[in-house]
């Protein structure tokens, strides 16, 4: 291990240079010398003295990002221009030196190949690596989508219907008598988030054709909703509220046929989009109806089941338990989930504008007290910053049946009852 001594006191080279934020660079027996290898290394910002030191592949890195150069006859200056520079230039002058060492110096082979990609610029000029591709560190992007699915999963096995509720038993009734008329319904879950009331008993529930079962939480918790019950055997889930009374067999059906094609997708009724305000320098939650989305509510949503694991287990940070402290948001963090892991925008399905709960007036229409919008667009911002980007994508984009405005014979039309706007 080498060292370099101050007075009396003994440091470890180069590893002294990660406590440092500047890395002076001067002209030596041998120019530049390894300090702007070691400073990149470590990533410190070099700041080179030399007035005929030719930075390394300058003909296609532009070190202006990444390296502050003075002449040597402004030695004396130094102090005072780097106490100048801002905290923000700084930490844009640092990511750079991390990725310029990462991408082009960091071994043999990255140094070899950058060598080459540059002569093959030059013999191909018309083909050449564009500056920005040089120059500007690849945005940050969730991992590769993890599903291995069929292109289309099968029609036969269909979907489950999970539908969170507490009290609101009327409602929920007739949502369970509404969605069992859809064809591909596999099986009705019910989870009772409620612990301070049982369930209504087995005779009380709908009579319907396809299997009906209720699970009984031990806290209330919205994030019950995602939980990877064994009970969803099918690989296609649509989360449902209790109150979303309005959908229609034909409009659950067309939306399970879309999510059949984009089974990696989030595909739903109720769009969002989420917009930044440079005001308060935070993203925003916009529920207005706009052309753009980016976001499908998962009160009326389908889904690959693989995701509840993903939310439940593997969700970053804090913001599960988040979710759970403040009751709201879980919908916001499953399209965070799916988003960071495909880098696929959500899926609109018919042309419903609203969607309102016909029974609840007053305290019950949570979404509608002010504060509830200003705490999801909080959400929004907060969970950003945990996954370190910004994953959601916006889209404008619907997908309707065929012929669904085509002035046809309704007997001409497989889905007949889709909502109009």
């Amino acid at each position: 291990m080498e060292s370099i001594c101050h007075g009396l006191r003994q440091f470890a080279y180069p590893q002294i240079l990660q406590e440092a934020t500047f890395c002076i660079v001067l002209r030596g027996a041998r120019l530049g010398q390894t300090a702007l290898s070691d400073a990149l290394k470590a990533g410190c910002i070099p700041v080179v003295l030399s007035d005929t030191y030719v930075l390394p592949f300058s003909q296609v890195l532009d070190w202006k990002r990444a390296a502050i150069r003075l002449n040597e006859e402004d030695l004396d200056q130094v102090a005072s221009v780097l106490r100048s520079i801002s905290p923000t230039r700084i930490n844009s002058l640092r990511k750079q030196v991390t990725f310029f060492w990462n991408t082009y110096f960091k071994s043999m082979k990255n140094i070899a190949m950058t060598t080459l990609k540059i002569i093959n610029d030059r013999v191909f000029p018309y083909a050449a690596t564009p500056y920005e591709d040089w120059n500007d560190p690849p945005p940050k992007i969730g991992v590769t989508s993890p599903l291995f699915l069929p292109l289309i999963p099968p029609r036969t096995q269909g979907f489950t219907a999970v539908i969170l509720t507490y009290d609101r038993v009327e409602s929920l009734f007739t949502v369970i008598m509404e969605i069992s008329k859809t064809p591909s319904l596999s099986k009705v879950l019910v989870v009772w988030n409620n612990q301070l009331k049982p369930p209504p008993s087995a005779p009380e529930w709908p009579k319907i054709n396809k299997p009906l079962k209720v699970v009984q939480t031990k806290e209330n918790k919205l994030s019950n909703r995602f939980y990877p019950y064994d009970e969803i055997e099918t690989e296609a889930v649509l989360a449902i509220d209790d109150d979303i009374v309005m959908l229609t067999a034909d409009e659950l059906e067309f939306g399970f046929e879309v999510w059949r094609e984009f089974p990696d997708r989030l595909v739903g009724y109720p769009g969002r989009v989420h917009l930044w305000d440079d005001e308060t320098g935070k993203w925003k939650y916009e529920s207005e109806w706009t052309n753009d989305i980016s976001m499908v509510l998962t009160g009326a949503s389908f889904y690959h089941k693989y995701f509840n694991h993903l939310y439940t287990n593997a969700m970053p940070g804090n913001i599960k338990s988040w979710v759970d402290d403040h009751m709201n948001c879980e919908d916001i963090a499953m399209n965070f989930v799916v988003a960071n892991h495909t880098g696929k925008p959500p899926i609109k399905v018919t042309p419903r504008k609203k969607f309102k709960c016909p029974e609840c007036t007053g305290d019950q229409v949570i979404s509608a007290d002010q504060s509830h919008m200003v705490e999801r667009s909080e959400c929004i911002t907060k969970f950003s910053e945990i996954y370190q980007t910004m994953p959601l994508k916006t889209v404008e984009f619907r997908a309707d049946p065929v012929l669904y405005k085509d002035p046809f014979p309704e007997e001409l039309k497989r889905f007949k009852d889709i909502g109009s706007l």
